[in-house]
């Protein structure tokens, strides 16, 4: 789930944080796990800062129109589901996320918050499950929608 920001500050409190949401949608958080893992000496950064390594989508709900803390959340890997879970199971709520962000970084109006994944991450399951070329991944949100998306053949930049 992404929390999208409509108004900007910083050191905002917990008390003011939805004053700055102006809703959320649905993320693909892909990573590019040969990156984290391996090639960068397990820094996180890069792996998730490649060209379409985030798409977003299908459109952006009020939080007056969601109960973000409380909607299904799934990931669909080739028609089966592999991600099943509620937004009550994320780790940080709404507003504890922005009041933190914001204390060490200045939040603009149309920013973006990933707030995390439920459990099942294909790296972490035994045996890892690993995208590759051709498989389809929908990702959705009860109460907003879902995104779908082909995975492509990439150049790695140590290829290039």
């Amino acid at each position: 789930m992404v929390i999208v920001v409509g108004k900007g500050g910083k050191r905002i409190s917990e008390k003011d944080a939805m004053n700055h949401v102006f809703g959320y949608t649905v993320a693909h958080d892909v990573s590019a796990r040969d990156w984290q893992l391996k090639e960068n000496g397990g820094q996180w950064l890069l792996g998730k800062a490649f060209d379409t390594a985030c798409p977003l989508g299908p459109a952006i709900v009020t939080p007056e129109e969601f109960d973000a803390h409380n909607a299904k959340i799934r990931c669909i890997l080739n028609g089966e589901t592999v991600q099943d879970s509620s937004t009550n199971q994320l780790i940080f709520k709404t507003e504890y996320l922005i009041h933190w962000v914001s204390k060490f970084m200045t939040l603009s109006v149309g920013d973006i918050i990933l707030t995390g994944t439920p459990p099942g991450v294909g790296c972490f399951r035994k045996p890892p499950l690993w995208l590759k070329p051709g498989d389809v991944v929908k990702c959705e949100i009860e109460g907003i929608g879902a995104i779908e998306n082909r995975v492509a053949q990439s150049l790695s930049p140590s290829k290039l």
